[in-house]
């Protein structure tokens, strides 16, 4: 289980979810994902699960997860703005072969 981020671009979308995403530790990052996957699944609230790819920038300084279903999901819970370096943290488990599952922390 790895704790996460909640992480934005400088101005998302509050309409669509896009620029919105997680920010992954790179410790986490090395341990739980593979240089071999172009993408991962993740599944929200037991729904189905979507695709989320992996940029060239995720295995450099950039080690985030971006997606509008998890923005739009983030949206529902509250997270549209947040002070400066304090994110919200969420919980991302992974489940099966590349396939995570992100929830609130409890």
């Amino acid at each position: 289980m790895m704790i996460v981020s909640t992480w934005k671009i400088g101005v998302p979308n509050i309409k669509t979810g896009s620029g919105y995403g997680i920010r992954i530790k790179l410790k986490d990052r090395d341990k739980y994902f593979s240089r071999d996957w172009n993408s991962v699944k993740i599944k929200i609230d037991n729904d189905r699960d979507f695709d989320v790819n992996l940029s060239k920038a995720f295995w450099g300084k950039c080690p985030e997860l971006r997606s509008k279903c998890i923005g739009r999901w983030m949206l529902k819970q509250g997270f549209m703005f947040w002070p400066k370096s304090k994110p919200p943290e969420l919980r991302l488990e992974l489940i099966g072969n590349r396939l995570f599952k992100l929830s609130l922390l409890s």
